[in-house]
């Protein structure tokens, strides 16, 4: 049961136009414009249990759910008794503090029907005197987008500091407004007590494959010739654990992972922080990418595994790799990737990190390009339009010997399949044909 509605999956690295296979086998995350911001937000609490334990529970959703049909509200009822496990992934070990750090970070739910969720969580102490146990406010949406919800929980914990209930009017001015197109604001209208109506400005990136993504966060971390291992594993559809202690480190460095394979998606088990009582999903024989925290680093470990690549975010090192990372990817494109974010490392301090995102974007994009990037031209059209891959062909025409040997391998990937199957199907009518 590791997998189904508590797997997560990569859905917010997806914009709209980026294959998704069958309609009805994987609906991706929507990012049209005008729809609404989010379908929930939901306040989890620690509720201490007779044994003395803290289980994460829902105290408050907004807004409640009335008149659902039975469908939806079985389906409603498995989001909400899922969503605490992913609030508070860290397990029951909690004690009431006086000091505490707000940290952000999302996980993905992922429906029967294959469609996904994204939560957006802010865990932080509420304001009082003595001590006090963190709370966790998220919001829940279908629309991908980290840097804007990042600024809504902003809004929130402001909020919170006065009083919960200067909360719910912000939040439905929020429902109310329709989301931005790329690159476009929306204004939202919010009274505070005290200090009258403000003003709150949310705008879009433009480029809407990058609005999950911090590349910052694995560039900091990680030297570039790691980033190359890690991505030569991602392509070919590997096993992934990556260790760190923070929540927030976990899902940004694991969403920027994810995002390296642009344009084409992650199709298997996605979870960046996985909760401690799902850890047994590394024991999975099939791929998937996954954050665990430190602390369960030795249960990790002792778990019956097959091949996979441990990655230690806190040293910045490997801890187990499956030995031939180094030879996956063709030496010449390598060495250029190489080039290309050594430079941007060196620059660190003088990029903004919309320009840090858009550089790394560019070289991994690039790579895909120049191994296939003419697979347009080996679909072969029929007359009623539908097209058929000619994978020998294709293969073929790659003239260096070394990237034709690692495109054997790329095109049995299930990303390759999903990506090849639309565009099997999208050809747009020309003129005059």
């Amino acid at each position: 049961a590791t997998e189904g509605k508590e797997e997560a999956s990569a859905a917010e690295n997806n914009p709209s136009r980026v294959p998704q296979g069958k309609p009805g086998e994987r609906s991706s995350v929507l990012y049209s414009a005008g729809q609404f911001f989010f379908e929930y937000l939901v306040v989890v609490s620690l509720k201490k249990m007779s044994d003395g334990r803290y289980e994460p529970k829902i105290t408050y959703q907004f807004p409640k759910r009335e008149n659902l049909l039975k469908g939806q509200k079985e389906e409603e009822e498995r989001l909400l008794q899922a969503i605490p496990l992913f609030c508070f992934p860290d397990g029951n070990n909690w004690a009431p503090v006086t000091e505490f750090t707000s940290e952000t970070f999302s996980f993905v739910l992922t429906n029967v029907d294959g469609s996904r969720k994204i939560g957006y969580c802010r865990r932080l102490l509420p304001s009082g005197r003595g001590v006090r146990l963190p709370e966790v406010f998220c919001i829940i949406s279908c629309l991908g987008c980290f840097g804007l919800f990042s600024k809504i929980l902003d809004e929130v914990e402001k909020r919170r500091q006065i009083s919960m209930a200067v909360i719910y009017p912000f939040m439905q001015g929020l429902r109310e407004s329709p989301f931005p197109a790329p690159g476009k604001t929306v204004t939202i209208k919010s009274f505070i007590p005290e200090s009258g109506t403000e003003l709150i400005e949310l705008t879009r990136p433009v480029d809407a494959h990058l609005e999950h993504v911090e590349f910052q966060a694995l560039l900091q971390r990680l030297s570039p010739h790691l980033i190359l291992h890690i991505f030569a594993s991602a392509v070919l559809e590997r096993r992934l654990i990556f260790l760190a202690e923070e929540l927030s480190v976990l899902s940004q460095c694991i969403h920027a992972v994810a995002a390296l394979l642009y344009p084409f998606t992650w199709a298997h088990t996605y979870i960046p922080v996985v909760p401690e009582c799902l850890l047994d999903t590394v024991c999975c024989p099939t791929p998937f990418m996954v954050g665990i925290q430190m602390r369960h680093l030795e249960r990790v470990l002792d778990q019956p595994m097959e091949e996979a690549l441990i990655v230690d975010l806190c040293e910045g090192k490997i801890l187990r790799a499956v030995g031939d990372e180094e030879e996956i990817l063709p030496i010449k494109l390598q060495n250029e990737m190489l080039t290309s974010l050594n430079r941007h490392n060196n620059n660190n301090n003088v990029h903004t990190s919309e320009q840090v995102n858009a550089l790394v974007s560019e070289a991994f994009v690039q790579f895909f390009v120049r191994m296939v990037g003419h697979y347009a031209s080996h679909i072969k059209w029929s007359k009623n339009s539908s097209g058929t891959f000619q994978e020998r062909a294709f293969c073929k025409a790659i003239a260096s010997k070394t990237n034709r040997k690692f495109v054997k391998k790329f095109v049995k990937t299930n990303m390759f399949s999903l990506f090849i199957e639309e565009a099997e199907k999208s050809r747009i009518p020309q003129e005059g044909k």
